[in-house]
């Protein structure tokens, strides 16, 4: 049986109307759809040098007015934490980006590079020297099971940075953010999220300080907005975004009371005019299991003024709801774009949708599970 020309008519309408197409403008920046494809670790840039395959896969992704967020991307060589992921710290990781940049931007797209520091969530082998990694806290993370691994993942002891090194790894963000646009990205958002350097800060499970850095709500997150302040001062605060995930428990990473601390970061924000806030859904709490949950990021949403991301096990349905009732501007969706290069020219088509791969997330290889995800015209 053939849908009836009702139906047919019906499902047009909906695809014309369906909120997450439609055009949005943040602040310089003209989107064409309100679907964001967010930082999604993939483990394929060798020795932390971009490659030439990162240049498939993001271009694969663009559209035209449509927003990528990269990779996590390394400040410094202290900063890094995991294998294999891209940094932004030397003279040749830019060179390796510009490519890459320029792939994107061949098709249109906007481009942020996502700067990011792991703090404790490293060992001495990822540490220049084999030293300490640094953290708000000495104490260290409990082994964790990572994406792709049956081992748990072990951290080395951290030691705790004194108030008079954190100009240090200020400059260490902000040159990255200065690398990022001498790359040619478009942006940074800086990761405020999931356990890593800055969230080690903000979260009283993890930050034991008794410095102006420590104690209050207003102490905690004293580091994340000076490191916020650097990087806008440093490209415009007009092309500066922030990721926060105050709900989640990642790398140990859970706080007594996470929408005060979600909604004063918001609030926060605001006197720098920051670009947007790019924050995860409290159903996230872990890496990969969605919970049933009463909190919201309304009152986040409603606190900061710029453009508001959100992100988090979104679908089709839920991602154009979250629009359509104005509980954000712009969605996140990770493993879809991960697996639908054309995520967008599906969702506009009404076609089915390919499922991720999780075993092959974050595999060496330059093309499984990576580029070799399928278009719709070579699904037919």
């Amino acid at each position: 049986m053939g849908k009836s020309v009702a139906t047919v008519e019906q499902e047009v309408q909906q695809t014309l109307t369906m909120p997450v197409l439609t055009p949005y403008k943040m602040g310089r920046f003209h989107l064409s759809h309100r679907m964001v494809m967010p930082p999604m670790t993939r483990q394929r840039s060798w020795n932390n040098i971009p490659q030439p395959h990162a240049a498939v896969y993001y271009s694969q992704r663009a559209t035209k007015g449509g927003l990528i967020i990269s990779e996590a991307t390394v400040i410094s060589e202290a900063a890094r934490g995991y294998k294999d992921t891209p940094g932004i710290w030397s003279k040749e990781q830019v060179e390796a980006w510009k490519p890459i940049v320029d792939a994107v931007h061949a098709k249109g797209g906007i481009f942020f590079c996502q700067i990011w520091h792991v703090g404790r969530a490293s060992t001495y082998e990822y540490q220049p020297n084999g030293q300490a990694p640094i953290s708000s806290t000495s104490n260290g993370l409990k082994p964790q099971v990572q994406a792709n691994a049956d081992e748990p993942a072990k951290f080395s002891p951290p030691r705790s940075l004194t108030a008079d090194e954190i100009p240090q790894v200020l400059d260490q963000y902000r040159l990255a953010a200065r690398n990022a646009m001498e790359a040619g990205f478009d942006g940074v958002e800086i990761h405020g999220a999931h356990g890593y350097l800055l969230d080690q800060f903000m979260k009283d499970h993890i930050n034991d300080r008794t410095d102006q850095y420590g104690g209050s709500l207003e102490n905690r997150c004293r580091f994340a907005l000076e490191v916020v302040e650097a990087v806008a001062n440093e490209i415009g605060a007009d092309r500066v975004g922030l990721r926060l995930s105050p709900y989640a428990d990642y790398l140990d990473s859970g706080d007594s009371n996470p929408t005060a601390l979600g909604v004063y970061m918001a609030e926060s924000l605001n006197k720098y005019g920051i670009l947007y806030c790019h924050m995860v859904e409290p159903r996230m709490k872990l890496s990969e299991e969605s919970f049933e949950t009463t909190e919201s990021l309304v009152p986040m949403r409603k606190a900061f003024r710029g453009t508001f991301i959100v992100a988090g096990g979104y679908d089709k349905e839920d991602g154009n709801k979250a629009v359509a009732e104005n509980r954000t501007d712009l969605v996140s969706f990770g493993r879809l774009f991960l697996s639908n290069p054309d995520l967008p020219k599906r969702f506009e088509l009404n076609a089915p949708l390919t499922k991720h791969n999780r075993s092959t997330y974050c595999l060496p290889d330059p093309v499984v599970g990576y580029t070799d995800y399928p278009f719709l015209e070579n699904t037919a």
